[in-house]
């Protein structure tokens, strides 16, 4: 049996979320500009987490997941945009944000390890 990696799963969760999401904010509230934003923003998390995977280097693999986090955080911003703007109610935005954060802080620590590590080599 293969070993999980936490942080592709959660980010495949939440790319799952965000299409489930995208659907509803086009089809319930007819938004389809933003809507698409976060829709490419949400997925793209989970991509770049995909190709890290098989990065050609520690710096690569580094470079990945740091585009990563930054489209976790331009996630986060479409949120706050769409939540702000009424599109979206607090509990949606609070439970797709505090995942997005989740999602985030795993980067974060995974990025500063590998740091660690491979200047520890």
């Amino acid at each position: 049996m293969k070993d999980r990696n936490l942080v592709v799963d959660l980010s495949e969760e939440f790319a799952v979320k965000i299409c489930k999401f995208y659907r509803f904010l086009t089809e319930e509230r007819h938004e389809r500009v933003i809507s698409t934003q976060l829709l490419r923003s949400g997925t793209s998390i989970g991509a770049n987490i995909a190709e890290s995977q098989f990065a050609e280097s520690i710096d690569d693999f580094i470079h990945k997941l740091n585009i990563s986090r930054k489209e976790a955080n331009e996630t986060l911003y479409w949120l706050r945009i769409l939540y702000k703007s009424n599109q979206i109610h607090e509990t949606d935005f609070r439970n797709l944000s505090a995942d997005c954060d989740a999602i985030i802080r795993l980067l974060s620590r995974i990025v500063l390890t590998t740091k660690n590590n491979s200047t520890n080599s």
